[in-house]
């Protein structure tokens, strides 16, 4: 979706047709929208989210409001943009992350809270169980774990000489940290070195990429709040530079400059999340509606980084990727 219509989608302009709701006659529910990254960086998920939110007969501006803010990468705002919806006294918060959903219920613990994206809900304590998550939050998980050893399975595929590995995560997050876990398990099972850079902000970046520089063959990022927004691009540019090439988790994430990408289509998690915020304005309780998982997955390929570092990906990977970008 280009810039302009994903404005006009959020205006509110086009007729949908309106059916009952469990909200009281004449009040327009407020939904408070925290996306990670910048109203550019996040514009195809909120996107998808408001389209969904019309199919089903929500016109913004006129039967629901949408209060969108917007994070930057910046893990301190997310405490700043929950207090803000606990203040508006918002119906519904709509996030993505552990660190995100924790300060949204922390501001607002009776406030409904449906997660676009959330590696380990039951592990972080966000949801008793999948299938009833209790208390106020429900949304999606996106496995994050789970899929730690399938993307390093495909880096393998495609850097045939990979000795050495070098991976990325913000340790600060208990979720990322679990995917370290899982993935130098599995690099070190597969004879691989390992080399671990932890992050905590983002002026870890480029001290921890100088460190690896001329030493590992490829890097992979866990991703969360801090390898998204502003500082993606950093890392793409900054790995590019020392020949590394990267695999990341999602698409928008190797745009500039990446090399690969493998993880569930945050799209359609985003879209799916308007089917959560639908059901509870009708009336249906957080606690009640299961923690549903990704149905798509992307694999995505970035043959101009791939030529940019000398690299052939092989005729059998290509023809695996749901999107090569040349």
């Amino acid at each position: 979706m280009k810039r302009r219509e994903f404005i006009a989608l959020l205006g509110g302009a086009a007729a949908w047709p309106v059916t009952a709701r469990a909200q009281q006659p004449g009040k327009r529910p407020i939904v408070g929208f925290t996306g990670d990254s910048t109203p550019v960086g996040e514009s195809e998920r909120a996107a998808a989210f408001a389209r969904r939110l019309h199919d089903l007969g929500w016109i913004e501006g006129r039967t629901i409001a949408i209060e969108y803010r917007w994070a930057d990468g910046r893990s301190e705002r997310l405490a700043e943009i929950a207090a803000e919806f606990a203040q508006l006294k918002v119906d519904i918060i709509v996030t993505a992350g552990t660190p995100a959903v924790m300060a949204a219920k922390q501001a607002a613990p009776v406030v409904p809270i449906v997660f676009a994206a959330a590696g380990d809900p039951v592990g972080a304590g966000l949801v008793t169980t999948l299938a009833r998550p209790g208390g106020n939050v429900t949304g999606l998980s996106v496995l994050s774990v789970d899929l730690a050893g399938k993307r390093l399975d495909l880096l393998r595929e495609a850097i045939s000489n990979l000795g050495r590995l070098a991976i990325m995560g913000n340790v600060g997050n208990p979720i990322v940290v679990l995917e370290l876990g899982e993935l130098q398990a599995a690099a070190r099972m597969l004879g691989l070195q390992v080399d671990t850079l932890e992050i905590r902000r983002s002026q870890d970046i480029a001290p921890a990429l100088e460190a690896v520089k001329g030493r590992a063959d490829a890097l992979l990022v866990c991703q969360d709040l801090l390898t998204r927004g502003s500082n993606r691009l950093r890392i793409n540019t900054l790995a590019l530079a020392a020949r590394l090439p990267v695999m990341h988790a999602s698409r928008e994430l190797i745009e500039a400059a990446g090399l690969m990408s493998y993880g569930p289509n945050f799209v359609d998690l985003y879209r799916r999340a308007g089917d959560y915020v639908d059901k509870i304005l009708r009336g249906a309780k957080p606690a009640d509606l299961p923690v549903e998982q990704p149905t798509k997955f992307d694999l995505v390929i970035n043959l101009i980084t791939a030529r940019a570092l000398g690299l052939t990906i092989s005729p059998t990977l290509l023809a695996a990727a749901d999107e090569v970008i040349e």
